[in-house]
C-alpha cells in the first residue's frame, strides 16, 4: 500500500477493526465514453476476486433523502426493495453530483465509510455469506476487505435484500 490515508481507511483504522487494503491500477482515464463505467467489475479483475465478493456503493434517493446502497458488483440494485427496506415508497439513484458532494468521493470511488455525511446506509443480504467482502477505499484504485458485519456496524446500517441478479 502507498501508505496514503482516506476517511474511509482512516474510520477502519480508528474502529480497531480486523481488514485489508488492496490497491490496484485502474483502467486507462481514456475509456471510451459510449461504455459505461464499470467500476466494481474493473476492480474484481485486478483483484482476481469473484465479483460476488466485491461491493458498489450507490447513493440513492428515497422520498428526497439520501441513502448509500451497498450492492455486489455481480448485480443491480433493486430500487422498490431498497425503498422498502427504509420505509419509503419511492427510489432512484441520486445526481452524480449529489453523490460526490454528500461522500467527499467521486464516482467508482464512493465508499460506505467515512463520507462527509453520514447516510443511511443498506448492505445487501448476500453479503454475509461470504467471510468478507470488498467495498471501496474511498478512492479509485483501493478496495478494503472486511467482514460484512464490521461494516454494517461501522456505518450503523442495516442488511436488506435489495439486490436482483
Amino acid at each position: 500500500m502507498s501508505g496514503r490515508g482516506t476517511p474511509a481507511l482512516d474510520a477502519v483504522r480508528a474502529a480497531g477493526v480486523p481488514h485489508a487494503v488492496h490497491e490496484y491500477e485502474t483502467p486507462a482515464s481514456g475509456r471510451d465514453r459510449e461504455r459505461r463505467p464499470r467500476f466494481g467489475a474493473d476492480a474484481a479483475a485486478a483483484l482476481g476476486v469473484d465479483p460476488a465478493r466485491v461491493f458498489k456503493t450507490l447513493v440513492a434517493e428515497v422520498d428526497g433523502r439520501l441513502v448509500a446502497a451497498v450492492v455486489p458488483v455481480s448485480g443491480e440494485l433493486d430500487l422498490k426493495a431498497l425503498a422498502a427496506a427504509v420505509g419509503g415508497r419511492r427510489a432512484a439513484l441520486a445526481d452524480p453530483a449529489a453523490a460526490e458532494r454528500a461522500t467527499g468521493s467521486v464516482v467508482g470511488g464512493i465508499s460506505p465509510l467515512g463520507g462527509r455525511r453520514r447516510l443511511p446506509t443498506i448492505l445487501d443480504a448476500s453479503a454475509f455469506g461470504h467471510a468478507t467482502i470488498f467495498v471501496s477505499g474511498g478512492r479509485r484504485g483501493l478496495q478494503v476487505e472486511l467482514a460484512a458485519a464490521d461494516l454494517v456496524r461501522l456505518v450503523d446500517g442495516v442488511e436488506a435484500p435489495i439486490a436482483r441478479g
